[in-house]
């Protein structure tokens, strides 16, 4: 059984790029509840270049590239999060939003969702300056909340300090490193997975 979240320690960072290599690799339904930023385009648009094949409709589509409570404010739309259930597609990936504390809407965060979800959670971080206390803050947040961490998942050039220093002063497991590809297309992006990460280690 292969249900896993997809988050980040912030934007911008390369989580979609991940998350649509690893449900490629697992053969899994990509899913994203909200999608904020309609006029840079979908996210669920991206992983369709990138060889995601199975992609469920967002709960949510709104127009600002804006933290979902407030695009959603701007758009006119209240979230109800009882439609933010995940399916129950499986194998399924479903990917967040910016860091792990963005606001859903005004009284619910993305960690709290998470908590709810109950499903095994992968935080994907930079390698570069200040991903050590980014990513600490995000797993000291995720565990306030009793969400379990499969482990972190790294995007960017090497930097064997700062992934080995995060991975052991929180006790996580150290999931692989994606390199940046430029450029970036389905075949390139699945045999950097293939070479950097162990499908055993999401399964």
């Amino acid at each position: 059984m292969s249900r896993i979240v997809v988050t980040g320690t912030d934007t911008g960072i390369g989580k979609t790029v991940f998350a649509a290599a690893l449900t490629r690799a697992l053969g899994a339904t990509y899913w994203k509840p909200i999608q904020s930023g309609l006029l840079d385009g979908a996210d669920g648009e991206t992983v369709a270049t990138l060889g995601v094949t199975r992609i469920l409709p967002e709960a949510y589509r709104l127009t600002e590239p804006l933290s979902p409570h407030r695009a959603a404010e701007l758009d006119g739309v209240a979230i109800d999060p009882a439609r933010l259930v995940p399916p129950a597609d499986d194998p399924l990936i479903i990917e967040g939003a910016g860091g792990v504390l963005v606001p859903v809407t005004r009284t619910l965060l993305y960690a709290d969702l998470f908590a709810r979800w109950a499903l095994p959670v992968v935080l994907v971080a930079r390698t570069g300056l200040g991903t050590i206390n980014h990513s600490l803050l995000s797993i000291e947040a995720l565990r306030a909340r009793a969400v379990p961490i499969l482990g972190v998942a790294f995007v960017g050039e090497a930097n064997e300090d700062n992934e080995a220093t995060i991975c052991a002063i929180a006790g996580v497991k150290r999931l692989g490193r994606l390199p940046i590809l430029d450029p970036l297309d389905a075949d390139r992006l699945a045999a950097a997975f293939a070479a950097h990460f162990r499908l055993e280690d999401f399964r």
